[in-house]
């Protein structure tokens, strides 16, 4: 689960402004930090079924918020994958 100042980090990180939390930037920021503790979690939890469920609909709403946001802002998708270390 993710706390409230890991949540506050991952938005600070790709805020376009204070009170970005909406942007595709932040959304995907967020999601990146879930990501990252549920892998966590099923590499002790192999057989955690649900959580790789829902593991796999974060990626895919993370790639497309992603896949947005290259059609809209090349740059700034450039510079969030930078910024949250993914390979694209």
């Amino acid at each position: 689960m993710i706390t409230a100042e890991n949540k506050a980090q991952a938005f600070a990180l790709t805020q376009t402004h204070k009170t970005d939390v909406g942007s595709p930037q932040a959304q995907a920021s967020v999601l990146t930090v879930r990501i990252k503790e549920i892998t966590e979690h099923l590499k002790v939890n192999k057989h955690d079924h649900m959580a790789r469920r829902g593991l796999v609909q974060m990626v895919g709403r993370r790639k497309r918020l992603l896949k947005y946001l290259e059609a809209r802002d090349f740059e700034a998708y450039k510079a969030v994958v930078a910024k949250l270390g993914l390979r694209k």
